[in-house]
């Protein structure tokens, strides 16, 4: 926009500013009146309809599956994309605190008086990518499986393997993140860091027979295994002796 034109707009602005209606009251008074018509249909609808109860919260529950509301499945799923602890600050403050300081300076690097959408293409460009981020993280929240589900790859002497072995090893690990292991224990980049040791490499320090006596007669505070149908049994046995 060159001198001559901002000077055109200047003056169409102060004209159609002159002809215009104060912000207070008419602006503040629809606004308001709004307000006040979108809470009256959400009393009406709490009202009528009742809010969804969950059961009662279980302390002592080692499988209860935790899971955000809708509107936080995008952070959600930027905590599912960065695994590792030590980055954990970065996803939950880091990557939301500074998509939220580059919005808030917009208006400071792209000052341009142009209202239409293409003839600011910063922010429009913005925009357009912040709105389909948060849509896509969203909709891969929203579809993404348990979080205590264990995201490994499959060993690939495992794979070779192949039939019952895989089926085994597939069994086993669904069997070890329904039964709140990783409340405890640390698997790959899933789970805890304790009070229980890291089963990454378990395999590599106890046999296939050290794995499932120690299932049936565990160290305290670990509960015993011994009353899993046994061929889960068998496949937690057979997934661990699998993780060298």
């Amino acid at each position: 926009m060159n001198k001559r034109e901002k000077e055109a707009y200047l003056r169409d602005y102060a004209i159609l500013k002159a002809k215009g209606k104060p912000f207070f009251p008419y602006a503040v008074a629809k606004d308001g009146a709004m307000a006040c018509v979108v809470m009256a249909v959400i009393i009406t609808m709490s009202l009528v309809l009742g809010a969804e109860l969950g059961s009662k919260a279980n302390p002592t529950t080692t499988t209860y599956v935790p899971r955000p509301e809708w509107y936080f499945f995008f952070l959600f799923e930027v905590l599912r994309v960065i695994k590792p602890p030590s980055l954990v600050p970065l996803a939950t403050i880091g990557v939301p605190t500074l998509a939220m300081i580059l919005l808030f300076l917009l208006p400071f690097y792209d000052r341009g008086p142009e209202r239409r959408p293409e003839r600011r293409p910063i922010a429009t460009v913005t925009g357009i990518v912040v709105i389909a981020a948060m849509a896509f993280l969203t909709y891969e929240g929203a579809n993404a499986g348990s979080p205590t589900a264990i995201e490994m790859p499959t060993p690939a002497h495992v794979v070779k393997a192949g039939g019952a072995t895989l089926g085994e090893y597939e069994a086993g690990k669904l069997v070890v993140a329904q039964s709140g292991c990783l409340a405890c224990h640390k698997i790959g980049e899933n789970g805890n860091s304790g009070p229980g040791p890291d089963l990454t490499h378990i395999a590599s320090r106890l046999p296939r027979q050290g794995i499932a006596r120690t299932l049936v007669n565990p160290t305290a505070p670990m509960p015993s295994f011994k009353n899993l149908p046994p061929q889960k049994f068998k496949s937690v046995v057979e997934f661990l002796s699998q993780l060298k």
